[in-house]
């Protein structure tokens, strides 16, 4: 692959706590001039980064990072998000509902969420460091039950991040209309190139810029 093709599967991210806007402004004009997929930033900056860069794709976090709030409060945060001109919510799921069995609590989420965001891009985040092999197929289900669009394998502030034998895993267990997201602790070329021929659609990265040069 080129790299410009890598680049158009790339989320371009800045999650930092500590972002300011002139780190988010240098992030959105890397994204439209390298043409990637999106940037994915805080909530906070969502729209004004939608009002000076009325062109760009922007994706946002919902539930963030640890994905245990009430879902009434996630549906706030996403309709906020969608008002302030997101086009795409990565959403973390409740794992804590998920390692507890109550896996009727985590679809209806999903769903909640989904229905929040009907005309936007819905990724759920399962933070796969978290789970059991028997959760991950389990999480694949609920995804694809909860019409999401894509399933994502890590927040990147979780213990570990996206690994290939889960995108493995992912691909087998999903529905035909869900795409695979890899995020988290990705940060060569080569590991963003591993990754979409395993089957990822997107890859969620803060060192896209190592793929800058000749494009």
């Amino acid at each position: 692959m080129t790299n410009a093709e890598i680049l158009a599967h790339i989320d371009h991210t800045n999650l930092k706590q500590d972002a300011k806007w002139e780190d988010i402004a240098q992030l959105c004009e890397e994204a439209l001039q390298y043409h990637t997929a999106s940037v994915c930033i805080p909530p906070y900056w969502v729209k004004r980064a939608k009002a000076e860069y009325p062109a760009l794709n922007v994706c946002t976090v919902i539930g963030f990072p640890l994905g245990y709030q009430p879902a009434s409060v996630k549906l706030f945060e996403t309709a906020e998000a969608v008002s302030d001109g997101a086009g795409e919510i990565d959403m973390v799921i409740n794992v804590s509902a998920l390692k507890n069995g109550d896996d009727d609590t985590v679809l209806d989420e999903i769903r909640a969420v989904r229905s929040a965001c009907p005309e936007q891009i819905l990724k759920v985040i399962v933070e796969t460091c978290c789970l059991t092999q028997d959760e991950k197929v389990r999480v694949c289900r609920l995804v694809s039950e909860g019409g999401a669009d894509y399933i994502k394998t890590s927040t990147g502030f979780g213990s570990a991040g996206a690994e290939l034998d889960d995108i493995a895993l992912f691909r087998a267990n999903i529905a035909d209309s869900v795409k695979i997201k890899a995020a988290g602790g990705i940060r060569t070329r080569e590991q963003m190139e591993a990754f979409l021929a395993a089957g990822c659609d997107r890859i969620g990265s803060s060192a896209a810029r190592i793929l800058f040069d000749g494009v």
